[in-house]
């Protein structure tokens, strides 16, 4: 799965790393901890309702996958598995015709017993920012209309499984064009679009790599956010 992810890098970077066009999440500001039902930026593309063209765009979402037609939950749905994302009554609408790309530098995931867990910081090789794949869907609320997404993750592998089962789908830039197009997809599509998926993961899961953090991460309510040394590297307890 992926629970709690980092991304420390302001939305001009964000912007220039995925060439966007820009967008209205200037507010953001670098988070070294985000989880379930938080607001980070997601990367999406959407006709211009002018000029009908594809415009590329860094915006706000909630992370917690939520249509108008599903009743509210106290359970958030901030994962979605590939292997149901295309059929799944769900998932499969957004997938079909929304989709999105999470922006990260790093994922956690824990080890241990209950009471004893040890955080751990999923990373690239080289240092750089992660794409996650999701998908997206907004409501109104308050008159006002909520983007709410979800990372889609898949069986782990790599340095990746010798932690968790599961971790997120990541792409390389070479498939962020064909992942983002908005053009709704048929079943045949969807299909290809999962495929897609599988084999950019694959080669995107042997460049993760991981190293232990502090403790003070696995508390969401006592861990800064806005404190870099959670995904400063320590001592392994071993």
């Amino acid at each position: 799965m992926c629970g709690r992810f980092a991304l420390n890098a302001k939305v001009d970077t964000i912007i220039r790393e995925f060439v966007a066009d820009g967008g209205d999440f200037r507010e953001w500001t670098p988070r070294y901890s985000i989880a379930p039902t938080q607001v980070t930026p997601i990367v999406r593309e959407r006709a211009n309702p002018e000029t009908g063209e594809f415009q590329r765009t860094v915006d706000a979402a909630i992370w917690d996958f939520h249509p108008a037609f599903m009743k509210d939950s106290k359970r958030p749905n901030f994962n979605t598995r590939i292997e149901t994302v295309a059929t799944n009554g769900l998932w499969k609408g957004a997938f079909a015709s929304s989709r999105a790309l999470f922006p990260m530098r790093g994922y956690f995931e824990w080890t241990g017993t209950a009471g004893n867990k040890q955080p751990h910081f999923l990373h690239s090789e080289d240092g750089g920012l992660l794409a996650a794949a999701g998908i997206y869907t907004a409501r109104k609320v308050d008159d006002e209309w909520q983007v709410s997404a979800s990372i889609i993750t898949r069986p782990a592998r790599d340095a990746s499984g010798e932690i968790h089962d599961r971790m997120p789908v990541f792409l390389e830039s070479t498939g962020w064009d064909e992942y983002l197009s908005p053009d709704k997809l048929d079943d045949a599509g969807k299909a290809d679009m999962v495929q897609l998926l599988t084999v950019e993961s694959d080669r995107v899961a042997g460049t993760i790599t991981s190293y232990d953090v502090d403790r003070k991460v696995n508390n969401t309510r006592t861990a800064d956010p806005a404190d870099p040394t959670l995904i400063e590297r320590v001592d392994s307890a071993d």
